[in-house]
């Protein structure tokens, strides 16, 4: 073998070791918490908190064939639950789908967990499926918001699709929950930008919100969109590369619904450009280009403060649990830092 090809076999062992971070010991949760008889109740639930992680050998070492290999395949084999499709009509004309999967299992109570999903995903989503699958068998029952535009079988009955933080989707879901099931205790879920949605909510409107909603969790999530972008925006731990995948994602829903959500109108209302938004490579480009001017923000900054559930923290009134991975790819640990000052 030529020098010239053992050197590039020797760098493309060298990125694989980095990319699976074989290196990393397993390590026991670093858990934060205001309320010390909380946090012995979570104990006695879930006691695998006190214990260190172990990840499955090679590949569960690193965050980045984690978040790939669990959305192609889920955590084993991702079942398809089976629940029905539950169509709302909002004031705005908008056409809200959740879907609803009932408990397979007995429970001790009566618990809805109300499931938000993460950007431009709904209740097909693989890793969605799989957790509702889990609740299900433990006897919970599933609401599975879909957000909308994020449907391909649901056509966009309005000139909007889902934000980074209106909560209004969810908020309706919830009450709909709320008049269907008026015994149950609904717990709020939200992964990723459906935690920032989910904690918002839970922050927001508390004379409106249903007395049976009994808390939220949020995984996943960087709570604060101003500072977080500019993380998403470089290259380290190839989040420029997750941050085009999502703009891809956003954009192939707006595109897809072109002729509601880009009609002459609606363009000559907010001033849009279609070849802009066509020709955006990154969220805050499609943002400034489309989601700021929709919405009549003044700029993307105000539109990503708005959005911020670290702006709402203070408001919430219920128990909120927080979930992140020290080894998220999109999610930095310096962003963790205003949540754990919270919990502290």
């Amino acid at each position: 073998m030529s020098p010239a090809f053992l050197t590039l076999i020797a760098v493309f062992v060298c990125i694989l070791f980095r990319i699976l971070n074989v290196h990393s010991q397993p390590l026991k949760p670093s858990v934060w918490c205001l309320d010390p008889q909380f946090l012995d109740c979570l104990y006695k639930i879930a006691p695998v908190l006190r214990e260190p992680y172990i990840p499955p050998r090679l590949w569960g070492f690193s965050g980045h064939v984690q978040t790939v290999l669990h959305s192609i395949v889920g955590r084993v084999r991702c079942p398809w639950p089976l629940g029905e499709r539950v169509y709302l009509s909002l004031q705005d004309g908008s056409t809200l789908t959740y879907d609803l999967y009932q408990p397979l299992n007995e429970h001790e109570h009566d618990i809805t967990v109300a499931i938000c999903p993460g950007i431009a995903n709904s209740s097909e989503s693989v890793y969605i499926r799989t957790f509702v699958h889990l609740a299900q068998c433990n006897g919970y029952r599933c609401a599975v918001l879909n957000h909308i535009g994020a449907l391909r079988s649901v056509q966009v009955t309005s000139t909007r699709i889902f934000t980074y933080g209106h909560t209004e989707d969810f908020a309706a879901m919830v009450e709909h929950l709320h008049q269907k099931y008026q015994q149950s205790r609904i717990v709020a879920v939200g992964f990723s930008l459906g935690g920032n949605l989910v904690t918002k909510y839970m922050g927001e409107n508390q004379k409106t919100k249903p007395n049976n909603v009994i808390g939220g969790i949020s995984i996943c999530q960087g709570y604060n969109a101003v500072e977080g972008t500019k993380w998403l925006l470089n290259w380290q731990n190839f989040r420029r590369f997750y941050l085009y995948i999502m703009t891809e994602n956003v954009k192939s829903i707006i595109l897809r619904h072109r002729h509601v959500l880009l009609s002459d109108e609606v363009k000559a209302r907010h001033n849009l450009n279609e070849r802009e938004i066509i020709a955006a490579a990154t969220l805050p480009e499609l943002d400034e280009a489309y989601t700021r001017r929709v919405y009549n923000f003044p700029s993307t900054q105000e539109l990503y403060k708005w959005s911020s559930s670290y702006f709402y923290l203070e408001t919430i009134q219920k128990p909120m649990i927080f979930i992140n991975a020290k080894d998220d790819p999109l999610i930095p640990e310096d962003l963790l830092n205003p949540i754990k000052e919270y919990a502290s």
